[in-house]
């Protein structure tokens, strides 16, 4: 099965690191115009050097206003990956307002206000596709995962409204849920030896993701091949919460 995405421009937030860069990079090789935005340059810088096809945009989506400017600019953008996200593991009893102020205003509310603003100009144009970047920490509990499983949780139920509220305007919403990917953000909360083996235990096919393994669901959903689906979170997770 081909997809061929020749002629579309596709967005990815969060494209500096991990998910989000592998995602902007299969999408080029699939004849994308891709969009890579994050907040950080130098990520930009090597990411441009090493695809020059690629545009590149800096902007920090924390800032609602400058985010909303910045994605207004961008002309049509006819795919959408929400990838962009940050996380603070601690546990209940001493989660921090500001950390969840910051989560909540990265993981959530971004994710509203890009796609307000794109999923807008897809319903002019007759349509386009979005995926948003989830957890399986909004499906299963996770120590230390309080603030993070919250937003994620947001997140998977705004992707649902937006599926319905979208779908007759030929925009599909839909997300996935990887487990622990071998990332320097997922990493970072599981460095511990004790801990990725508790995890590992608990996959079925016993080890972590990589990168690649959510881009391509990813680039699946966002393409024709997936045109009646509409609405999934889809767990990309080695089993995790099918047990």
């Amino acid at each position: 099965m081909e997809i061929n995405f020749q002629g579309k421009t596709a967005l990815v937030t969060g494209a500096g690191k991990g998910i989000g860069r592998t995602t902007a990079i299969e999408l080029t090789k699939c004849g994308a115009q891709v969009i890579a935005l994050s907040r950080t340059q130098a990520d930009l810088d090597s990411l441009k050097a090493e695809h020059p096809t690629m545009r590149v945009v800096h902007c920090d989506l924390a800032n609602w206003d400058e985010a909303r400017s910045t994605i207004s600019n961008l002309g049509a953008i006819d795919l959408l990956v929400n990838n962009a996200a940050i996380a603070v593991c601690e546990p209940c009893l001493i989660a921090k307002p500001d950390d969840f102020d910051s989560m909540m205003n990265v993981n959530v509310k971004a994710v509203l206000n890009v796609s307000q603003v794109v999923a807008a100009g897809m319903a002019e144009r007759g349509g386009g596709s979005i995926v948003n970047i989830s957890s399986q920490a909004s499906m299963a509990a996770l120590a230390e995962h309080v603030i993070y499983a919250a937003s994620k949780g947001a997140l998977d139920s705004m992707t649902k409204v937006m599926a319905l509220e979208l779908g007759p305007k030929n925009v599909r919403v839909n997300a996935v849920n990887p487990t622990v990917i071998t990332t320097a953000m997922s990493m970072a909360g599981w460095s511990d030896p004790q801990k990725q083996k508790w995890m590992k235990d608990r996959i079925p096919l016993g080890r972590f993701g990589d990168p690649v393994e959510v881009a391509y669901p990813i680039i699946f959903l966002l393409s024709d091949k997936a045109s009646m689906i509409n609405g999934v979170l889809l767990p990309i997770d080695g089993g995790f919460t099918a047990c």
